[in-house]
């Protein structure tokens, strides 16, 4: 059975319809016994309706440059 950290890590994969029949009965598994996975993905769904209609701004490369160094900083320390 899957936890919810596990749960959180396929929500993508999930909403893409990118899991096989087994990962699927697990995960809905787990959604029926776990009311915070589901109010979570009704978050998601939300989520993606709203902001599924609007084209991605550009971001600025001094932003991207940015994220990229404090990502390659976390990445070191875990």
């Amino acid at each position: 059975m899957l936890n919810c950290r596990e749960l959180t890590e396929l929500m993508t994969d999930y909403l893409e319809r990118k899991m096989s029949f087994r990962e699927r009965i697990a995960f809905r598994f787990h959604l029926g016994m776990c009311g915070h996975c589901r109010a979570y993905l009704r978050q998601m769904k939300l989520t993606m309706s709203l902001l599924g209609d609007h084209p991605p701004e550009p971001m600025p490369a001094e932003v991207r440059d940015e994220l990229m160094a404090r990502f390659r900083t976390w990445k070191r320390r875990t």
